[in-house]
């Protein structure tokens, strides 16, 4: 939080976490603690107070919490702490650089268009104005078995979303691109089977390193 000069940084229990949505991380720093105090926002569940006052008596939660999720986010964390956070990082900018030649190969857009905006968690996928991406997303699975993210907002029906984030490994990844090619092909897009596929192996095979505990 120092090196970003952030006072409150929050995430969600699914935002990289490979854990179901249901469950809100935030850190605060003194400097925030201090302006809640005098703040005049009104606020109710994410109220510190109720929080401090119960972290002084020693019962922590003046809420029930969710055990199932805190029992899942201390093996998450085993996880990720096993693999190293660099690690971690380093495989997230692999699998979404990957996923990101394979839009290329396939002659569609990423939604994001600067390079700086790119993602290393998803990628939305912008798709020809004869198909309805929401239908990518429902084909893909019913037929395939395959979980994409619908486009939201303005985009939706417009782009298909592919999350690369989590406890996922490389392969995984080209199983979930060889289903998209096949999604494409089925609702009309004349992709070339295989092409996004070869984009992004071609990238990995010269970029996955050695598993470190078996060398």
């Amino acid at each position: 939080m120092d090196e970003w000069g952030v006072d409150v940084a929050l995430t969600g229990s699914q935002k990289a976490l490979s854990l179901p949505t249901g469950m809100g991380i935030v850190c605060a720093s003194p400097k925030a603690i201090e302006a809640s105090q005098s703040a005049k926002s009104l606020r109710v569940f994410f109220d510190w107070k109720d929080y401090l006052k119960f972290y002084k008596m020693g019962t922590y939660w003046p809420y029930t919490p969710s055990i199932q999720l805190l029992y899942g986010l201390k093996a998450a964390l085993d996880l990720i702490f096993e693999e190293g956070l660099d690690n971690v990082i380093a495989r997230h900018t692999r699998l979404g650089t990957a996923t990101r030649l394979a839009v290329e190969a396939w002659g569609l857009k990423n939604c994001t268009q600067k390079e700086e905006w790119f993602s290393d968690t998803v990628t939305a996928v912008v798709v020809p104005p004869y198909i309805d991406s929401a239908e990518i997303v429902r084909r893909g699975w019913k037929r395939y078995n395959l979980s994409l993210g619908l486009g939201l907002n303005k985009v939706a029906g417009k782009v298909f979303r592919i999350g690369h984030l989590g406890h996922l490994n490389d392969l995984q990844l080209l199983g979930c691109l060889a289903g998209v090619e096949m999604v494409l092909k089925d609702v009309g897009y004349p992709v070339k089977l295989g092409s996004g596929v070869a984009a992004a192996c071609a990238y990995l095979q010269n970029n996955i390193p050695m598993i470190p505990s078996r060398i």
